[in-house]
This record gives C-alpha cells, structure tokens and sequence, in this order.
C-alpha cells in the first residue's frame, strides 16, 4: 500500500507552506508536490479544458491559468468540473511516487494545498502550516498580485485556516518572524521523526 511513511504537508493560500516544504527539502527529505504534479496533468489535459472551459483558457499551445483561475473561482459548478477532470489523474501520479517512497523506509512530505478539502488521499500524518486569516489575505494580495476581492473568493474556496489547526496532527504557527517558524518547524521535524523512528 502507498502513503505508510508519507506525511501531509497543507495549509491554506498564503500560509508559508511552500517555505516550510523548502526547510524539509533542505534536510534530505523527498517532498511530492501535488501543485508541480497538478501542473503537469493540467497542461497535458490541454484540448479537454478547452472544450470545457473556452478556447481563450488556452493560449499558444498552453492553458493559460490565470484566465482558467477566474472562470473557475467565480463558479464552484466549474471548479468542480475541472477537479472530477483533474484529481483522478494527479492521485495516480502522486501514489505511484508515494508507492516508490515507501520504499525506502523513512518519512517524506506530501505537499497537498487541498488536503482536507479532497479527502481522497488515505495518508494518516498530518501536518498544518498556520496563519492568521487577515495575514492570509495580505500575503495573497502582495505575493499574487490579487485584488482583495479575488483574494477573498480563493480563501472562501478552501477549509478554513482555523479549522485545519485542529484537523491536524502537526501545526506550525507562521504568524510571526523567520526565527519562530524555524524553530517550529525544527519541533514539528523533531517529532515526526520520532513518530517514524
């Protein structure tokens, strides 16, 4: 069976997931990244989300996924087609990587944005990267150049931050400096390696 030694990495938008997936990638350990993987398939589903979506979602032979990012935040009928489309195919990816990590016997990362949400992936280690929500929102708007508004509708489209804390196993608190998250993450790391000892 896949997923035995995988760890969940997930948050929501704008939390410092992808920072912290860089500190574990940093100390050796395998990161299997959903949003890479999610790329991947997308483009390969190219004329599928053309037919579905309108040709203007693709553009010189790429889907352009920004134009595809507002059809589908503004309508969750859409957004739901897209996913049925898409999250079989990156489950297949995702497990035969998982299936190749376990493997070797020791705990990897499995960076998954919407894990609570999908509630597809049977992996028990969960790990929570937290921050406030009118930090989220902030962050979103500075790092992807999105106006309040379609911030707001990409956080609305996801599990609440504060709900994920409790879901999960491991939290790592991102709502102040680099020095505090480094040591929360060093805690986190400290403990899900004894758990996989």
């Amino acid at each position: 069976m896949a997923f035995d030694y995988a760890v969940v990495l997930t948050g929501s938008i704008a939390t410092g997931k992808s920072t912290v997936a860089r500190m574990f990638e940093e100390d050796g350990f395998a990161i299997i990244d959903a949003d890479t993987i999610a790329h991947e398939v997308l483009e390969s589903q190219q004329e599928t989300i053309a037919r579905m979506f309108g040709s203007e979602v693709v553009q010189e032979g790429k889907v352009d996924r920004k134009a595809l990012g507002k059809v589908i935040f503004a309508d969750p009928l859409k957004r739901k087609a897209l996913e049925q489309l898409l999250h079989p195919l990156i489950y297949d990816v995702i497990e035969a990587r998982a299936k190749e990590e376990d493997a070797k016997r020791k705990p990897y990362i499995v960076d998954i944005p919407l894990f609570f949400e999908g509630g597809r992936y049977p992996i028990k280690c969960s790990l929570v990267v937290y921050a406030a929500p009118e930090q989220q929102l902030e962050r979103a708007m500075a790092r992807d150049g999105l106006d309040e508004e379609a911030a707001l509708e990409r956080i609305a489209s996801q599990i609440d931050i504060t709900e994920k804390r409790f879901l999960a196993d491991y939290v790592i608190d991102n709502t102040k400096d680099e020095v505090h998250l480094r040591r929360e993450y060093e805690q986190a790391k400290d403990a899900i390696l004894k758990e996989f000892a």
